[in-house]
């Protein structure tokens, strides 16, 4: 196993060298490594399609300047091969709130405003409070703490209403996620024109004076007509339908563009300018430290280690492991799991190794292609591929050489704050 990872190494070092695209050999590279462990990938490459399975994984060299050139390998990735996106929509919503408040920056608004939703629409939800923060006031900055440290749904909701069905589309396809779609909230069920309407928004300072109101807003945005029915049935209350499950009117992200939108914010430097999302030097440390930090880390909102361990939202690498995770690693990702589909988009360094790469990865885990049951395979499939699959590239990483050693001083963070 050395040896072979040893030789692949050497192989893909060389056309690094050579400053040649990745040849058809290097490509493979993904499968590659997996039909190194058969009793692990075995029966997810012989399964590949029925599963739904794409992988994404972005080797990460530095020039002597600590720039990062980045090199993408791919397996079985297909922009017409469908997968629900789940929670990991939150990650993009979570940096665009932060690019809309630096628009709001002129009224005072910042962060840690306080946020009071109403309602002006059917099926609205009004907040005034949010309990998990440290003085009971809702914020952006408290709601996107729970979007990433738990992958809260209430939270995100909140953020979707702050920035709008078509706000949401335009931003994204303005920095070429054109294919994006991200169209309702999650976890409560509303009809399509209740998912256009957002809630009126205000923002008060500290001593209650209003900063900012934002009225309720509609959205016309045009979405593309997807043709997407997955399974054989799925439930609607308790009676089985025996059709296939329609995902035309969900959200949907590619995998690709999930981890590009990832890269542009921890690597924001390194990025066509276009890309790039229109945070502050404060932003993208705030984004950094409650990506990467464990629900154990967070004061406000606080969470016991009994029901959030480390690795609760940390599949790759870790799947469903309870406990504390090695102190020298961190991750620094958004999760999704819904409808038996497990996504995970990642960054993973390991400050002790030096060692540094982007993996993202989604699968159906859905054997018997019944939706809505609550019965998927997460436990059985879903989680041990996400800690092997983060395990093999680890381990490559480990192996493989680098000309120059990573500094990771920017991504080394004190998580003794709140």
């Amino acid at each position: 196993m050395r040896y072979l990872l040893l030789i692949l190494c050497c192989y893909t070092m060389q056309a690094y060298a050579q400053n040649k695209q990745p040849s058809k050999k290097d490509m493979d590279l993904i499968e590659q490594l997996m039909r190194t462990k058969p009793e692990q990938f075995g029966s997810m490459l012989n399964n590949k399609d029925s599963l739904r399975l794409q992988i994404i994984y972005t080797k990460i060299d530095r020039d002597k300047h600590n720039k990062p050139i980045f090199t993408d390998y791919t397996f079985n990735l297909n922009n017409n091969t469908y997968f629900y996106p789940a929670s990991t929509v939150k990650m993009p919503i979570a940096f665009l709130a932060l690019e809309k408040l630096n628009s709001l920056k002129k009224y005072g608004v910042d962060m840690n405003s306080t946020m009071v939703t109403d309602s002006s629409f059917s099926g609205q939800d009004k907040v005034y409070t949010n309990p998990t923060a440290k003085d009971s006031k809702a914020s952006i900055a408290n709601y996107i703490k729970q979007i990433f440290l738990v992958s809260d749904n209430d939270a995100f909701n909140r953020l979707y209403e702050f920035l709008g069905q078509a706000y949401i589309q335009q931003k994204l396809a303005d920095k070429g996620f054109a294919d994006a779609i991200i169209r309702h909230r999650l976890q409560i069920s509303l009809t399509n024109e209740q998912n256009r309407a957002t809630n009126p928004i205000s923002f008060y300072d500290s001593t209650g004076k209003l900063l900012y109101k934002q009225e309720g807003q509609y959205s016309n945005a045009i979405f593309p007509k997807l043709d997407v029915a997955i399974g054989k049935g799925y439930y609607k209350g308790n009676e089985l339908i025996n059709q296939p499950f329609n995902f035309s009117e969900k959200n949907r992200v590619y995998l690709q563009d999930l981890h590009h939108i990832l890269q542009s914010v921890l690597f924001a430097d390194a990025v066509p300018s276009k890309q790039k999302f229109n945070l502050s030097a404060t932003d993208y440390e705030f984004v950094k430290h409650w990506m990467s930090a464990y629900p154990r880390e967070s004061a406000y909102p606080y969470y016991d280690t009994a029901n959030h361990w480390d690795a609760y939202c940390k599949f790759l690498l870790f799947g469903s492991a309870k406990g504390s995770l090695p102190p020298t690693i961190r991750v620094f990702n958004k999760v999704g799991d819904a409808y038996g589909f497990l996504t995970d988009v990642a960054y993973i360094i390991d400050t002790d190794k030096k060692v540094e790469f982007m993996l993202s990865a989604t699968l159906l885990c859905n054997k018997d292609g019944i939706f809505n049951d609550d019965k998927y395979d997460y436990e059985t499939v879903g989680y041990p591929f996400m800690k092997n699959i983060g395990q093999l590239i680890y381990d490559y990483e480990l192996q493989r050489k680098r000309k120059n050693i990573p500094n990771l001083q920017s991504f080394t963070i004190n998580y003794t704050q709140d």
